[in-house]
């Protein structure tokens, strides 16, 4: 069948609504995000029932739920449950529109990279030479920053000119972390402290108290304390924050804790035991690799 713009836009509008949603939808939530009259939207419903892509609900809950066969008119999988895609829009995150698809329109282009996003939802709210940032995707973990330019509306799809990609391994954190995990006593006077992270060749290291790990100390926490003349111990310069991840979850995890909290390293544990840690640079020196061995 041959559906008008604006019968695919309803039909749209009432999956994306049902999908944040899952309840009949009455018409004058369609009508009000899509600016048109409540009027209108029942009666392009009745069309859309008479062509059994819409089922009305009757009662005071009552409203619309689209039929499989309207997921199927809109080339629309039919799930029970979604990943939810964060999209960015000039700054600000976009809620009632969900991202169905990404076709990359240009890969063999030596200069420009588009793509095209097929979205659930209201297509109008997008107008060109918006920024946007949609991802992290499920599975692929990718992440996209581009600017609309261009939008079909037929068939709810943006146009968008892609200025950045970026896709995060799913490798397990094991695959990244050092495992000669070096630990600094509590105690130790910051001589003591300055000689192991040298010796070691690194930023940063847990403090123990005997068996104990009860924080971290980093080359930046020792220039601080030597600015001030502080002559004391690991203990009266470290950061209790020791942040840790489990050495199985996806290094994606890891890179999430360290941008969220700001640091440049998190305890590596198995089980609830460290094995070792995981740093910016540890992350971003495989990650170099791999590009370089594609």
């Amino acid at each position: 069948m041959e559906l008008t713009s604006v019968q695919k836009e309803i039909l749209s509008t009432l999956i994306s609504l049902y999908r944040r949603k899952p309840r009949s939808i009455r018409g004058e939530e369609i009508a009000e995000i899509l600016g048109r009259n409540p009027g209108t939207i029942r009666n392009q419903m009745q069309s859309l029932k008479a062509l059994q892509l819409v089922e009305g609900v009757p009662g005071p809950k009552g409203g619309y739920k689209a039929t499989s066969a309207a997921y199927r008119e809109l080339e629309l999988d039919t799930m029970a449950e979604e990943a939810h895609v964060v999209l960015i829009k000039n700054s600000a995150e976009v809620r009632d529109v969900l991202i169905e698809e990404i076709d990359f329109t240009t890969v063999a282009h030596p200069d420009v990279c588009s793509a095209a996003i097929k979205i659930i939802g209201n297509i109008r709210e997008f107008d060109i030479g918006d920024t946007l940032k949609l991802g992290p995707t499920p599975v692929n973990n990718l992440t996209i920053k581009g600017t609309v330019c261009g939008r079909n509306d037929a068939e709810n799809k943006l146009i968008v000119l892609v200025s950045e990609m970026i896709s995060l391994p799913k490798a397990p954190v094991s695959e990244y972390a050092s495992n000669d995990l070096v630990t600094i006593d509590i105690d130790a006077p910051l001589q003591e402290v300055a000689r192991t992270l040298i010796e070691h060749n690194i930023q940063g290291a847990p403090v123990k108290q005997g068996k104990k790990l009860v924080g971290v100390v980093t080359l930046e926490d020792l220039g601080r304390a030597v600015a001030v003349g502080n002559r004391g111990s690991a203990g009266d310069i470290m950061s209790r924050d020791l942040l840790s991840v489990e050495d199985d979850r996806p290094v994606y995890e890891a890179i999430r804790l360290l941008q969220e909290h700001h640091v440049g390293r998190l305890l590596v544990t198995n089980n609830g035991s460290p094995t070792g840690v995981i740093t910016r640079t540890d992350v971003l020196r495989e990650i170099l690799n791999s590009v370089m061995l594609a």
